[in-house]
């Protein structure tokens, strides 16, 4: 089976907080968010169009979604992009959710990442949740 990706249009920050942080409910109303806690810090991915007062941040990232739903008997997806785009000295950021996964790379390296996936016999389209 060929892998279709989506590319969104938009571009992320990924923001750092202290664990203890409590975050503005603009960021509860968008679309797109991901959280992640641990008890060392707070890590939240959004869309580079909503400003935060975070301790760190690194905008610019751009969006692939494999098309899914995928299930947890699909193994193997992540490494096997992580590992093409490892290849071409592209840096990932990944997350997950219950039905798929998303791996973002900087918008400066993001054709790379097209070529370099289209190489291995990924389908790469434009994401239909277009801004």
């Amino acid at each position: 089976m060929r892998m279709t990706l989506a590319v969104h249009p938009e571009q992320y920050t990924i923001h750092s907080f202290s664990p203890n942080a409590v975050l503005p409910n603009e960021v509860f109303a968008q679309d797109i968010y991901f959280i992640g806690k641990t008890p060392e810090g707070l890590s939240l991915v959004i869309s580079s169009d909503i400003m935060l007062d975070s301790l760190e941040q690194e905008p610019g990232w751009r969006c692939f979604e494999a098309l899914g739903p995928l299930g947890f008997l699909t193994t193997g997806l992540l490494s096997k992009v992580s590992s093409t785009l490892a290849d071409e000295n592209i840096s990932i950021f990944a997350m997950s959710t219950f039905d798929t996964d998303y791996i973002l790379v900087k918008h400066n390296r993001l054709d790379l990442a097209i070529e370099a996936l289209k190489k291995q016999g990924y389908h790469i389209i434009e994401s239909k949740d277009e801004a």
